[in-house]
């Protein structure tokens, strides 16, 4: 069983949920992400350790834990009493999907970019997106 990558799993790295293209997804750790580089692995639950490609993504979500909860209702809005940082920033994916949060690092000609999720109840504390999945970036 792989750990939560936070003080007492008995793996360290980070979390991840690799989002397809296509819709498949890849859950495990990863220990050799890097948004520079083309590739990078995760070592599935108790499974193979699968290399993953960024041109095949939409999305790298770095999460809390690997099983979320399937009851929570995605919120595409800020809080008003949160403290933000970075600039507010709304991704709107190339099959309509929106992500709204904060960025400190877009530039539009970075093959993509980490959002901090709108949305503080997410699973998501933050989504590397790849920019070639986006049909639009607005800087709000």
């Amino acid at each position: 069983m792989l750990g939560n990558g936070v003080g007492g799993g008995d793996v360290s790295g980070n979390l991840v949920v690799a989002g397809f293209r296509d819709g498949r997804r890849v859950k495990g750790v990863t220990l050799d992400f890097l948004p520079t580089r083309d590739a990078f692995h995760v070592q599935c639950d108790e499974g193979p350790v699968v290399e993953i490609r960024l041109r095949d993504l939409k999305s790298v979500f770095f999460v809390r834990d690997l099983v979320g909860d399937p009851e929570h209702k995605k919120i595409n809005e800020f809080d008003v009493n949160a403290t933000m940082t970075g600039r507010k920033i709304r991704v709107v994916y190339f099959d309509g999907e929106e992500l709204v949060g904060t960025t400190q690092g877009y530039s539009a000609e970075r093959p993509g970019f980490f959002v901090q999720p709108a949305d503080r109840a997410s699973n998501n504390q933050r989504i590397f997106v790849v920019a070639a999945a986006t049909a639009d970036v607005h800087l709000l």
